[in-house]
């Protein structure tokens, strides 16, 4: 189990990170809002591996046999994996490669919201936007949020997966 964990967690771990860098690159003239649908996308497609890890280990190591629980440890330590990997690409993006990221994405949030809300609303929005822009600079925040977000996608993905590839 622990080689088809490492194998396929480090499988998704590099998928990702070649998503996430092939999207800087190339579309990083695209906004906020698109980038985002593009990050999750990339997790998504990242995660597949976690299908394809318990299959394999299934059908390969385990004689075509795999309980629920046994898939979903798998899946959960693959994404585990993953996420790990994603949280420290995203500090490594904010804090070395990309560091006014922050800056430019709480200007972009500011500017939609002067656009969209009424100006009571947009400085209540402000003052909340503010508070939280230090909270989201800091490297271990980013790190947590981030790892926590491609995991409880991997989580789900593994529940669904456990659930299709499970054999008795």
């Amino acid at each position: 189990m622990k080689k088809t964990v490492l194998k396929y967690g480090g499988y998704g771990a590099i998928t990702i990170c070649i998503l996430f860098l092939l999207s800087w690159y190339v579309f990083d003239n695209l906004s906020f809002v698109s980038q985002e649908v593009l990050g999750y996308t990339s997790m998504v497609l990242a995660l597949l591996f976690v299908f394809f890890g318990i299959k394999h280990y299934r059908n390969k190591e385990n004689n075509g046999q795999i309980t629920f629980g046994k898939a979903l440890t798998i899946g959960v330590l693959i994404s585990l994996i993953t996420a790990l990997v994603f949280g420290l690409l995203d500090v490594l993006y904010i804090e070395v490669l990309n560091p006014s990221f922050m800056d430019d994405y709480y200007a972009s949030t500011v500017e939609q919201m002067k656009q969209s809300l009424s100006p009571e609303e947009f400085k209540e929005r402000q003052a909340e936007i503010e508070s939280q822009k230090a909270m989201f600079s800091n490297p271990l925040f980013s790190f947590g949020l981030m790892a926590m977000t491609v995991f409880v996608i991997g989580f789900i993905i593994s529940l669904i997966s456990s659930l299709i590839l499970q054999r008795k």
